[in-house]
């Protein structure tokens, strides 16, 4: 199937590079015009010039930024169908030694962020009676969580509480709210966050024996932006290969033993 986004404007928070790019990709490839919007002036530049897109430089904290952003979609592209809010920072420190300072600047961009994208898209898609909105949450925090992520975790479990809100106060303006729990996803952000031995241990702790790319969270986003989902509200889909399902470390079947 193709064309599933024939016609739409999207607005892509945090695609100048990583999963955000994949996401805006996927949907010009579906027919979308897309806004990327991202604090990386130089790559989203160059992202909305490759996808024939427009950048909108976006602090996704600051609500000026955020109706700044929905704007550019207005006055690019006459119009708003499709917000996706995938902007986050992940820090490591462990909570003893997380100053207040880190705390506050994690939870504005990953939490407040969704909040204020979702507060600046509502009214025009409200008077259109028609929306889909998709946030970039994780496994990390309403799943599972490891050292070092206390306020990682603490921003994604309230998105989710956020997307059920929200997809209950929006039923009646024909929008929709979903998210997306990726996991583990190989970007050049992970490559350079994150070391070999760790990527090592996460596919060793992955059923599918290897991290996403972006391109498995962008055709999630896609189904959830597209009329194919127009049932489904209120919920996330899980993206991780399925890192969340074993109860131990030791979960591979030798077949020669079963």
């Amino acid at each position: 199937m193709s064309g599933r986004l024939e016609g739409k404007v999207a607005l892509v928070i945090g695609a100048a590079r990583g999963i955000g790019e994949g996401i805006a990709e996927r949907f010009v490839e579906e027919g979308a015009r897309v806004v990327i919007a991202d604090t990386e002036a130089e790559a989203g530049r160059a992202t909305a010039a490759r996808l024939g897109g427009i950048f909108a430089e976006t602090d996704i904290s600051r609500q000026d930024h955020a109706e700044r952003a929905v704007q550019t979609a207005l006055e690019g592209f006459g119009g708003l169908d499709i917000l996706v809010q995938n902007a986050g920072i992940y820090p490591w420190t462990l909570i003893e030694n997380i100053s207040t300072g880190e705390w506050d600047k994690v939870l504005a961009v990953n939490l407040r962020g969704t909040f204020l994208a979702a507060r600046a898209a509502l009214p025009h898609m409200k008077a259109k009676a028609y929306g889909r909105m998709v946030f970039t949450s994780s496994i990390t925090g309403p799943r599972v969580t490891s050292p070092g992520h206390g306020h990682y975790s603490a921003s994604k479990a309230g998105i989710n509480g956020f997307i059920k809100a929200a997809a209950l106060e929006f039923s009646g303006y024909g929008i929709t709210v979903n998210g997306i729990e990726p996991g583990n996803i190989m970007t050049a952000g992970m490559k350079a966050e994150r070391s070999e031995a760790f990527i090592r241990s996460m596919e060793a702790a992955i059923p599918l024996s290897r991290l996403g790319s972006p391109r498995d969270v962008a055709n999630c986003a896609l189904f959830l932006a597209s009329d194919e989902a127009s049932y489904i509200t209120g919920t996330t889909i899980v993206v991780d290969g399925g890192q969340t399902l074993p109860e131990g470390a030791d979960f591979r079947i030798n077949p020669s033993s079963v």
